[in-house]
């Protein structure tokens, strides 16, 4: 099969950015796991959608990033000059060994399984302080007032952002999703992703010197620490990181809390089973990591020729989409009804944190978060209702999934 397979009625079977496929994608991603598992786009990108070909790029050596020669390849090779792409190409998520082992091996510490749990009380305390400001209105936004201000004031403390800088993070626009979306930018956008970039590089300067004066016990203390050592870090990389790491640390567990209340409430049973069994919330959030994942994709790119990836040859630096949101619901793995929302399933193993050298620093806290501020809520407010289950607002972006807005009275 070729490059032009088409979908039903003339479609094309990989189209992320389509409302259709924005609203829900799962369908999509069942046509194509049986059409054609591993589908070339119209940019010449190969697409894997089952849980074994996907599986197999993240861990395979003979996969890697290849940011710089990837993003040349698809714009020109002008586009290391535009800011928000040098940045890009500095990230550790972005970044083959040995850059990438470096520079992971700076911040790794700080999202050991025994420092994440030490923060339950903390994570617990903003929960109950979320749910305390609205609770004698009667209704909020699950998304803006609730989801939102967990994980961003987590990931604030703990790359430590004095409190009274942090309202501008609250309000900050949560656009940038597009810089990761498989469909090229126009120069507009862009233009934005720049601009935005500048004025997170102008602040985090700023942090740095701040820390560079009064050494926190804090993330960027210790990342400022590691530069001055000079042959650790240079200072683009420690800028590059510290705002991968804010946009990783809240983008993705504010999508895992409101995706996850969504699929509780558009299966009221499970909702009731959860509320009856509280014990059951750990199993659970691993269902809903798999059910509707934040991260739909990640892609490699090959570092040499591969003769056979589900039947196709992926010649030597071409890129390689894996669709973690399809691997999930893939039924050689989850034969019970993977489209259906379970949260007593069994081994669930979602491909959701990614996996190999990348898999997320962050996935221990992410689950954390997740587990406490859903089980608070259901606790707290046992008769909220989401004011419209069957239409919500998603952001109108394919790589990160999550809502814009999802209000809910009780």
């Amino acid at each position: 099969m070729n490059e032009h397979v088409q979908g039903a009625g003339g479609a094309p079977l990989f189209n992320p950015l389509s409302p259709d496929f924005i609203r829900d994608p799962y369908p999509h991603y069942d046509r194509l796991r049986t059409i054609d598992p591993v589908h070339v786009t119209p940019f010449g990108q190969f697409v894997a959608s089952r849980h074994a070909d996907v599986t197999l790029v993240m861990r395979d050596k003979r996969f890697g990033k290849d940011f710089v020669e990837r993003s040349r390849r698809r714009y020109s090779d002008k586009i290391m000059d535009e800011p928000v792409f040098r940045s890009m190409s500095h990230w550790m998520l972005q970044a083959d060994p040995p850059d990438h082992t470096r520079l992971r091996g700076l911040v790794v510490k700080a999202f050991t399984a025994r420092r994440v749990e030490d923060m339950r009380p903390r994570i617990q305390e903003i929960v109950d302080q979320a749910i305390d400001a609205v609770i004698d209105r009667g209704h909020m936004d699950l998304i803006e007032d609730f989801a939102f201000r967990l994980p961003v004031t987590i990931i604030c403390e703990m790359l430590g952002i004095p409190e009274d800088h942090r309202e501008v993070f609250y309000k900050s626009s949560r656009d940038g999703g597009r810089l990761l979306d498989p469909v090229p930018l126009s120069a507009e956008e862009i233009k934005k992703g720049n601009e935005g970039n500048l004025m997170a590089q102008m602040y985090f300067q700023q942090l740095f010197e701040l820390r560079r004066r009064n050494p926190g016990n804090d993330l960027t203390t210790q990342l400022v620490q590691a530069e001055e050592d000079g042959n650790k870090l240079t200072n683009e990389e420690l800028t590059a990181n510290i705002i991968l790491l804010f946009g990783a640390g809240h983008e993705t567990t504010v999508n895992l809390i409101g995706n996850g209340l969504l699929a509780l409430h558009r299966n009221p049973d499970q909702l009731a089973l959860l509320k009856a069994r509280p014990e059951l919330m750990e199993g659970a959030i691993e269902e809903f990591l798999r059910y509707d994942s934040s991260v739909q994709m990640t892609g490699r790119v090959a570092l040499e020729d591969i003769d056979d990836l589900g039947g196709k040859r992926i010649p030597k630096g071409e890129t390689v989409l894996c669709l973690l949101g399809s691997a999930n619901r893939d039924p050689a793995v989850y034969p019970d009804r993977p489209d259906r929302l379970d949260v007593t399933r069994q081994n669930v193993k979602p491909l959701s944190f990614g996996g190999g050298i990348h898999f997320c620093l962050g996935a221990q806290l992410a689950r954390i978060e997740a587990e406490i501020a859903i089980a608070t809520l259901l606790r707290r407010l046992p008769d909220l209702r989401i004011d419209d289950v069957e239409n919500p607002e998603w952001r109108p972006t394919f790589v990160l999934r999550g809502l814009k807005r999802l209000p809910a009275s009780w």
